[in-house]
């Protein structure tokens, strides 16, 4: 690589509002792990599971954000999908029907 051709950068803050969402989650849900995916050029997918088992999801503009917003936010960062974090999770009944119906539709 020439010089200067590195275009790494380094996040200087995470959004407040993606920041109290996560706060919001795990203050609702007695706490909550993160697993951060990654999603090309949207950014990246932070699925919460809450210690009680809901779940949900927000979204960054980078893994370095979601990082960054997670240890803000003081959510435990998870390294992937763990057998234990998988069993903790409890779909919704809304979910359980929104997944049938994709299924039926193909």
């Amino acid at each position: 690589m020439a010089d200067g051709s590195d275009t790494t950068l380094t996040p200087e803050h995470a959004p407040t509002g993606l920041v109290d969402g996560l706060k919001s989650f795990a203050d609702g849900h007695r706490g909550a792990r993160a697993v951060i995916e990654y999603v090309g050029r949207r950014g990246a997918r932070i699925v919460l599971v809450g210690a009680d088992g809901e779940w949900g999801d927000e979204f960054a503009p980078s893994t370095d954000v979601a990082r960054m917003a997670c240890e803000k936010a003081g959510v435990t960062i998870e390294n992937g999908w763990e057998r234990e974090l998988i069993e903790l999770m409890r779909p919704s009944n809304d979910l359980w029907r929104s997944m049938a119906r994709r299924t039926l539709t193909r």
